[in-house]
């Protein structure tokens, strides 16, 4: 009786001491470690960063200004903007995926940490509104936006964009309040095939014409 004990329990024990020991051995496929997690944002390192100015280099704030609302209208307003998006945009700045001689060289001196701490800068900060201004297209605006054109297959931006201009956070750009200038840039490189980081939009924008682009970048403006 004691010796069947005795190989009960070396069995036990062999039992569990094999898997590990099959870990060890020649050949075996090693354990996938888990992917490591973006460390949670920091904005107060953003704010640093977005303010900063490097060597030979300009800071963001000197196109964007500090809290990110851009006083020049070809330069984007960044504030309130949805973090994952504006993360999305650097990361493919310097990638290349987005074309941009200005934007390129500083988002390729980002880590992915600092692209992550600038993005939740940013979006915390309250955007300030901005205004329409061509009061002879403001109902053509108003149309594309909310009702897009039907015959034409174009569909209501607002779709997307939310009525307000809103967006909806981690899927559409926040677009109300946006400097009309910028708008009609981005509008047009996406329908001559200058801006190539979103399908939806190059299908979109291919079907508007120039007054159809200023007058809803124009009724964007003053969106809030």
């Amino acid at each position: 009786m004691k010796l069947f004990a005795h190989f009960l329990l070396a069995a036990l024990m062999g039992a569990a001491v094999a898997p590990s020991l099959a870990a060890d051995a020649p050949g075996a496929a090693p354990a996938a470690a888990a992917p490591a997690k973006p460390a949670k944002p920091d904005p107060a390192k953003g704010d640093t960063i977005f303010n900063a100015t490097p060597a030979n280099s300009q800071s963001c704030a000197s196109c964007h200004n500090a809290d990110g609302n851009s006083a020049i209208a070809a330069n984007p307003k960044l504030a309130q903007q949805h973090p994952e998006y504006i993360l999305k945009q650097l990361q493919e700045f310097k990638s290349g995926k987005r074309k941009s001689a200005i934007m390129k060289p500083l988002a390729s001196a980002l880590s992915e940490e600092d692209m992550r701490n600038i993005a939740w800068f940013v979006g915390s900060k309250k955007i300030k509104p901005g205004f329409s201004k061509d009061k002879d297209t403001i109902a053509l605006g108003e149309k594309i936006w909310r009702g897009g054109i039907g015959d034409r297959m174009i569909p209501a931006c607002a779709g997307c964009h939310s009525p307000n201009g809103a967006g909806i956070p981690a899927q559409y750009p926040r677009l109300g309040g946006q400097h009309a200038d910028y708008t009609v840039a981005q509008l047009t490189a996406f329908r001559d095939g200058v801006r190539l980081n979103s399908a939806p939009m190059t299908g979109v924008a291919a079907k508007l014409n120039d007054r159809e682009i200023k007058a809803v970048a124009d009724y964007i403006a003053g969106l809030r």
